[in-house]
């Protein structure tokens, strides 16, 4: 799974990457947990062709026929292989698809004894990544609307599954129109989906403090 990430690059570098057509500014964010706020990607058919976009949804999916978001579990994942078999996937993933940008992801390596050592996990050399997601415009009983999102896993590669055994799905940047691709006739791109290369990821412990919900910079201890 992915339940805390990083985006940690100038607003700047990251719309030059992924070419969106707004200018928002914001700051680095080293531990970004589930139900807040996140930037998404998606894209829009113009008159000029389509266009990607900027915008902020709500760190956990949810489908449009909840009654009562109180009454449903905080979806923040979906796994790839059973997208297309999932009712609450099968609308976002023909129509609603997004990137989520990221610098690094978490996960936790149980030692034994119930001990858990954090692991920060990141492009090699570092750098933005582009997980897979699906969103919704979530509308509630009394006419509010709230934009939600999830993240798309895959199995883990051959270097991260001694870590974790589910990954992100990272898109290459050569990849990321088919998956925004916003042809509602077009079948959704599965083929996407697949485990990064094995040397792709790169991996550090890091200091315990980011089981903290905090912005903090995690201290990278000792490389894996």
């Amino acid at each position: 799974m992915c339940g805390r990430f990083a985006i940690t690059s100038p607003p700047e570098a990251v719309r030059a990457y992924f070419r969106y057509v707004e200018q928002p500014n914001f700051p680095p964010r080293y531990n970004v947990a589930p139900t807040q706020p996140i930037p998404i990607i998606t894209a829009q058919r113009e008159s000029e062709g389509v266009a990607r976009h900027f915008q902020l949804a709500r760190w956990g999916f949810l489908p449009g026929f909840v009654k009562d978001p109180k009454d449903f579990p905080l979806i923040i994942n979906a796994r790839a292989e059973t997208l297309a078999q999932k009712p609450s996937f099968r609308a976002a993933l023909r129509r609603r698809r997004c990137l989520v940008p990221a610098d690094a992801w978490y996960e936790w390596r149980a030692l034994g004894k119930g001990a858990k050592t954090p692991y920060l996990l990141r492009r090699r050399g570092g750098g933005p990544m582009g997980f897979a997601g699906l969103w919704e415009t979530y509308a509630d009983p009394s006419g509010g609307e709230i934009d939600t999102v999830c993240i798309v896993t895959t199995t883990a590669n051959g270097a991260t599954v001694a870590i974790h055994d589910r990954m992100p799905a990272v898109l290459e940047p050569e990849d990321y129109d088919a998956w925004l691709n916003p042809d509602e006739t077009a079948p959704p791109p599965l083929r996407l989906l697949r485990p990064a290369a094995d040397d792709a990821i790169e991996f550090f412990a890091v200091s315990l403090l980011v089981n903290r919900v905090a912005n903090d910079r995690p201290e990278i201890q000792a490389p894996a």
